[in-house]
């Protein structure tokens, strides 16, 4: 199941999801060009678990504090980096214009933290870099689940009539989209705990999204007919 676009309209310019797509594309140009020394980069830049929960920076010279930050526009690849962009080009412009731009971006950096600190109790002794936008993007999703669920979203899903040989176009509402993506990461987390951390960081997707979703819940509950938003 894959978004391709939503029906749902914005009152304003999406600049602040604009520019984080933008940076995230130049970011990942620079880790083209740096071939071999771009695991070092991964390192330097890239979440450690162990250097969180030890209060110690030992890959470059970079605190430890800030690597959550460094990371969110970090990928490991193509498939990597256009997956999330997709879903950022969606689902940002509408929380973007939901929230206003300079809260939409001190929520995109809260959930992308929050994110990492999930990640980061699951594996405290990781030593592989965690890297991507895909914790703040999941906490977006959050916020949509919370603000738009009965939006329509294009998606491509596969026909069973020809048992998923085929592809077809369908407009889902955005709570059976979002959700099923929700409960897909808890099932792979689950399935991936045994492991030692590398791989998806399934559960700084759950940990992004649930942030996401109470901080707009209480965001809008706290402010006088705000939730209009969620008649959409």
């Amino acid at each position: 199941m894959l978004p391709l676009k939503d029906e749902n309209r914005t009152r304003s310019k999406p600049y602040v999801t604009y520019a984080l797509i933008i940076v995230n594309f130049i970011v990942f140009l620079h880790e083209l060009s740096l071939g071999r020394r771009v695991n070092e980069f991964f390192l330097s830049y890239g979440v450690i678990p162990w250097e969180i929960t030890h209060l110690k920076t030992i890959y470059g010279t970079f605190p430890f504090y800030l690597k959550p930050l460094t990371a969110m526009f970090i990928h490991g690849g193509w498939g990597h980096i256009l997956g999330n962009m997709l879903y950022l080009w969606i689902f940002g412009d509408n929380v973007e214009d939901a929230l206003g731009h300079l809260q939409y971006l001190f929520f995109y950096i809260i959930t992308g933290y929050a994110a990492v600190l999930a990640q980061v109790i699951i594996h405290p002794a990781s030593h592989i870099p965690n890297i991507g936008a895909s914790g703040a993007i999941s906490g977006i999703l959050g916020a949509y689940f919370y603000l738009y669920p009965h939006a329509r979203v294009l998606t491509l899903v596969p026909d069973f009539l020809f048992f998923g040989f085929f592809y077809r176009l369908v407009y889902i509402p955005a709570f059976f989209v979002i959700g099923f993506w929700f409960v897909y990461q808890i099932i792979l987390g689950l399935l991936t705990l045994p492991s030692r951390g590398g791989g998806i960081a399934f559960f700084a997707h759950v940990g992004g999204f649930i942030t996401g979703y109470l901080i707009v819940k209480w965001y809008f509950h706290s402010l006088t007919g705000m939730r209009r938003y969620r008649s959409w």
